[in-house]
């Protein structure tokens, strides 16, 4: 069945990952949905703070409480929500600042270094 739901696309910063993310379903609900990857998924409703994320630009609608176990007040206000708590009200970027962001921006960074390796392989003989 065709979802015709107006969607916003959302970009993943570490990763450079797009996904259209329906109006109404949480950011992680949308990227799950598309087989997408970029935002660590833990439990999927508010209690692991896994896929904790900061909206860099864009704005996003709460979906419920947010635990303030894994984001505080002044972190909220500074843009910080978690992915499975929110959902976007126009196009997002956000950034990875969850349990994971640091291994999960190494292997990133990792990939990036390999990629630029064989590009400049390939162009320098």
């Amino acid at each position: 069945m065709f979802d015709f739901r107006p969607k916003v696309q959302v970009t993943v910063t570490q990763t450079g990952e797009t996904f259209a993310c329906p109006v109404g379903d949480s950011v992680l609900q949308g990227m799950l949905r598309l087989g997408r990857k970029g935002i660590p998924v833990g439990c999927v409703n508010g209690g692991c703070g896994v896929c904790k994320i900061r909206v860099t630009t864009g704005e996003v609608t709460s979906l419920g409480p947010i635990s303030r176990a894994h984001v505080t007040a002044d972190e909220e206000a500074q843009g910080y929500t978690l992915a499975c708590r929110v959902s976007p009200a126009c196009p997002l970027v956000v950034d990875v600042t969850g349990k994971f962001e640091k291994p999960f921006t190494k292997a990133f960074t990792k990939a990036q270094a390999a990629a630029a390796q064989t590009a400049t392989s390939s162009t320098h003989p």
